[in-house]
């Protein structure tokens, strides 16, 4: 009963609770159309003070829901900014007229015109940096720095109505000036707008007479900084004798005339001598004539009681030669400035050819020459410097001969490790060009090897300019013996230039065992010589065009080769000799062999040879042998291609035993097969040589 009730009761009041909460409709929007139209419009800039012309625009107003903003410089189209946001723009340096235009819910509308100006502040703390160039003295350097700067530019000072240069922070802009002076070079650094900041620098371009003292400056004013005294006369001229150590276009030249026995000129620097490290002059000086005296004195630049000097005399007459003027006694506290030439102090001049010099090339260097040899070599003569200089690891002392006691001699070791080419100078040079030619260009050197087949390679060179050089290379061919090996220069050793004759050569170095990594092995040597003409003996390359050599084969088992008139001169081979090899009945191994005055010099592994066949597809063996074992030898052979027409063929002898010395040539025609006699085994060749 309980129960029916409390549902009756919950019943009731569920029908209340609906009956209270009857929808009503809210469709009258009769008070929007009454909301007010914007008013109270306005807005507000805040400009950003980087001179980068970004404004931040806050519009403003009541009533209005969204604004258009017409920023008033080029841009027409506004941007839409919703209420109670901001908008950004970026204005050139100027003023504008700013319209904003307010909407409100039902898009009724007001508008502001506001006035902005943007002005861009004025570039801070500017720093400008001139700095002459450390190679180029015609050449400045420019940089900037600067607060609220956009770009700079740089007057030059050089030209009137200047336009000047434009440049970025962070960069460096260059000017090459086309005289020396004083130039006022300005920097403006610009904002971006009106507003700049400007500094200047007075910069002064001068070519000062600097060392090392070339002549060669096409800007250099010489003349200004030579002052003749009592006599001397230094001039700077073309180079009239353009040779030997000195081929550069520019000189000085002095001519010493009648005034005082002390006549000369004085050079004033620019900078002070620097003697920190170099204390040794050198000067190439063109005499007239041997034993002219040439006195270097430096000075103070205004102090001559503060000096230092040296004297010494020329060696060659009419030819260009690099003389030593030793300072290392020098006090190096004081300040020189000033050099002082004196030719033949003691001894007045007459202003002849016999009193006018050359001089060029005034340097500071580190190094006193060790020696200045002349040729031949021997080592024995008391009052020669025999003093060497080795590289690479060769160890070289004084020594005497292991065969006889009284004989003076180098002995160079070449201790384990030392370098491929490692090697010996003799001392700093020649006093005079060695003078090689096509007629004269072999050089001899006494070798005492501890081993045959040892290679020995001999280089000269122009001791000024070492890329002017020539190499040439031979094998030693007897064991704990003197030998004298012949060096010919216009066979260079393997991948080296060949000869320049316009060179000048007047430094030779030798190498024991080139192209090998030492291992203890010590070589004696003694008579460097120049050969006063070429050796005429038989060798390669062998073409048989000589009156005075004799070529004489030796012929075996049905081989016979002489030498005749070339019955076929045609196509690569139009020479007047070559040899002719008929092979008869014999041996199928039947051919003939030469003999040379000296084993192969290999300076290349390629043999090549000229032989015309009377077929194609003929065997030709070329073989190398030892002078007197013929059990030392190697063979190549190849096949004709050619029938009835001259061809070269190339022999790779690179295989061969390179401890072995090899002195006769050996041909072969068919090898295996019995000649005849007959055209079918008559063969020509020519022109053996190494490639």
């Amino acid at each position: 009963m309980k129960s029916i009730q409390k549902f009756i009761s919950c019943t009731f009041l569920f029908s209340i609770l609906l009956l209270g909460c009857k929808k009503e409709s809210f469709d009258d929007t009769s008070f929007i159309s009454s909301d007010p139209t914007p008013n109270a419009l306005g807005v507000m800039f805040d400009i950003t003070q980087d001179n980068t012309g970004k404004v931040t625009i806050i519009p403003n107003g009541t009533s209005a829901v969204s604004y258009d903003v017409y920023f008033g410089d080029a841009t027409t189209t506004p941007v839409k900014v919703q209420a109670g946001k901001t908008i950004e723009h970026v204005y050139a340096e100027g003023t504008y007229n700013v319209k904003v235009v307010g909407y409100n819910v039902t898009g009724k509308t007001s508008e502001v015109i506001k006035p902005l100006t943007v002005s861009f502040r004025a570039p801070e703390n500017l720093v400008i940096s001139v700095v002459k160039d450390a190679v180029d003295n015609y050449k400045v350097n420019v940089s900037a720095t600067a607060l609220y700067e956009t770009n700079f530019r740089v007057f030059w000072g050089d030209v009137p109505s200047e336009t000047g240069a434009i440049f970025l922070e962070g960069q460096t802009i260059s000017k090459i000036y086309a005289a020396t002076g004083t130039y006022k070079v300005k920097v403006t650094a610009y904002s971006g707008g009106a507003a700049t900041k400007s500094d200047s620098v007075n910069i002064t371009i001068s070519d000062p007479v600097v060392l090392p003292l070339d002549f060669q400056s096409p800007t250099i004013n010489y003349a200004g900084a030579i002052i003749n005294f009592d006599g001397g006369n230094t001039t700077v001229i073309n180079n009239p004798q353009i040779n030997g150590i000195n081929t550069s276009s520019k000189v000085a030249r002095m001519v010493k005339s009648a005034g005082q026995v002390w006549g000369g000129s004085v050079i004033s620097l620019g900078n002070p001598i620097d003697f920190s490290v170099n204390k040794v002059f050198r000067m190439k000086v063109y005499s007239p004539r041997v034993g002219a005296k040439v006195l270097l004195k430096v000075e103070h630049p205004t102090n001559g009681g503060i000096s230092f000097e040296k004297e010494v005399s020329t060696t060659v007459a009419n030819a260009w030669e690099d003389l030593v003027f030793d300072y290392n006694a020098i006090n190096t506290a004081n300040n020189y400035q000033k050099l002082v030439l004196i030719f033949d102090l003691g001894t007045m001049g007459d202003g002849s050819p016999n009193f006018t010099f050359f001089f060029d090339d005034i340097r500071l260097t580190n190094q006193l020459p060790t020696s200045l040899m002349t040729l031949p070599i021997t080592f024995d003569n008391p009052g020669t410097n025999y003093s060497v200089i080795d590289f690479g690891g060769a160890v070289s002392v004084d020594a005497v001969d292991p065969t006889l006691s009284t004989n003076k001699v180098k002995r160079t070791t070449k201790p384990n490790g030392a370098e491929t080419w490692a090697g010996t100078t003799m001392g700093s040079g020649f006093a005079t060009p060695l003078g090689l030619t096509p007629t004269k260009s072999q050089m001899s050197v006494r070798v005492y090897s501890p081993a045959a087949g040892i290679p020995v390679r001999l280089k000269v060179e122009n001791k000024a300019n070492p890329t002017q050089s020539v190499e040439t290379q031979k094998n030693t061919t007897v064991a704990n013996a003197w030998e004298t090996i012949v060096f010919d220069f216009q066979n260079q050793a393997p991948g080296t230039a060949a000869i320049n004759y316009s060179y000048t050569f007047d430094m030779a170095s030798i190498f024991f065992d080139f192209g090998t990594v030492g291992n203890g092995k010590v070589f004696y040597w003694d008579d460097v010589i120049l050969l006063a003409s070429n050796q005429t003996g038989l060798a390669l390359p062998l073409d048989f065009q000589s009156t005075t050599l004799n070529y004489t084969f030796t012929n075996f088992d049905g081989g016979n080769t002489t030498i005749i008139n070339n019955p076929h001169m045609t196509g690569i081979n139009t020479s007047t000799k070559v040899a002719r090899m008929v092979k008869n009945a014999g041996q199928v191994w039947g051919g003939s062999w030469i003999g040379l005055d000296a084993p192969i010099n290999f300076t290349s592994n390629i043999m090549r040879m000229k032989v015309y066949s009377p077929r194609v597809g003929a065997k030709v063996l070329l073989k190398i042998e030892n002078n007197t074992n013929g059990a030392l030898n190697y063979e190549k052979e190849v096949l004709t291609t050619v029938a009835n027409g001259w061809e070269d063929l190339t022999f790779d002898m690179s295989g061969r035993n390179t401890a072995n010395t090899y002195q006769k040539v050996v041909i072969i025609f068919d090898l295996g097969t019995m000649g005849d006699g007959s055209p079918n085994f008559t063969f020509y060749f020519d022109d053996i040589r190494l490639n």
